[in-house]
């Protein structure tokens, strides 16, 4: 079986934890170790979130004012390639020497008169106090959202209309290596409008695509079987944050559509594992890292699948 699974950002680094190098390492050799049953199992090819990692390096780039700050699409790339170093070194560590692993920087296009640069909602960095945010803001001209108690920065966040380098990753895949590629929705990129001399031109762009409906994107275009998108909540709820909250266990990809989830966090989710269902017919889930091997199996999160009866309830403990 050919799986796409993507990380969470969250899933990487934990709400609230700081942003060091050493809680990277550990949460990721967690996630590693729920991954790499896949790995020996099916054809696997692991997208993960960039959040929290490219939200601090913009920070780190703008207290540094020698320079003009680094635009978002090469922070972009400087993430897939530390976080795609850190994924393949502990899954390597996981599983024998000889399984292949690779770590590919991928370019994703996007519409450059897409709407959503005209209302940023992909969040990124730490986590901010209301009075830290409006200073911020009034500082260096970010705009914050509310993330709980709490404030982050958004950024725009297009929709991903074609991945480049499709050709490689399936000549890697068809050999049994694991494959991490459209880290933080990939680079993103458009092609300039005014061709020069040898045609026209792909530029970067400041966004950050959200990796979900990359990811959902990415597993269409390798004819994936499963789509699974893992994070730090055990499946999609319904009436989240109430005391009437239940989780759902299995939902058709129209019943789910007509829910609504917050933008910012579990809306792209349950978008990007709707698509993939409608457009492939094929399988997708939505729960916890650790539950990983489980959630393929249906046993445990949420699965979006056209054999499901509408939205269908977990039982109430």
């Amino acid at each position: 079986m050919r799986v796409v699974v993507a990380l969470g950002g969250n899933a990487l680094l934990r709400r609230g934890e700081p942003l060091t190098a050493e809680n990277q390492r550990a949460n990721t050799r967690v996630a590693c170790k729920a991954l790499a049953p896949l790995a020996l199992d099916h054809e696997l090819v692991i997208s993960h979130g960039n959040g929290p990692q490219v939200g601090l390096l913009a920070l780190q780039g703008a207290a540094y004012t020698e320079v003009d700050p680094y635009p978002l699409d090469l922070l972009g790339a400087q993430t897939e390639g530390m976080i795609g170093y850190l994924i393949q070194q502990e899954l390597g560590n996981e599983l024998p020497f000889e399984k292949r692993l690779a770590s590919l920087l991928t370019l994703v296009e996007v519409d450059a008169d897409d709407p959503a640069f005209a209302d940023p909602t992909k969040p990124i960095g730490p986590i901010y106090s209301q009075e830290d945010s409006e200073r911020l803001a009034e500082d260096k001209g970010w705009v914050f959202k509310p993330d709980g108690e709490s404030f982050r920065r958004v950024v725009p966040s297009p929709l991903p209309q074609r991945i480049f380098g499709l050709e490689p990753l399936e000549w890697l895949l068809e050999r049994g290596c694991v494959v991490i590629c459209a880290g933080g929705g990939g680079i993103p990129v458009k092609y300039t409008e005014e061709p020069v001399p040898a045609g026209r031109e792909l530029v970067g762009i400041e966004a950050v695509i959200d990796k979900d409906l990359a990811s959902a994107l990415l597993a269409r275009d390798l004819r994936a079987d499963a789509l699974a998108i893992v994070t730090d909540v055990d499946a999609v709820y319904e009436g989240w944050g109430t005391p009437a909250q239940r989780a759902i266990r299995r939902a058709t990809p129209e019943a789910l559509a007509g829910s609504e989830f917050a933008a910012g966090s579990m809306g792209p989710k349950v978008k990007a594992a709707c698509l993939f269902v409608e457009e492939t017919g094929g399988l997708a889930v939505i729960g916890s890292i650790a539950d990983t091997p489980a959630l393929l199996r249906g046993e445990v999160g949420t699965v979006v699948t056209r054999d499901a009866e509408g939205i269908e309830l977990a039982d109430v403990a």
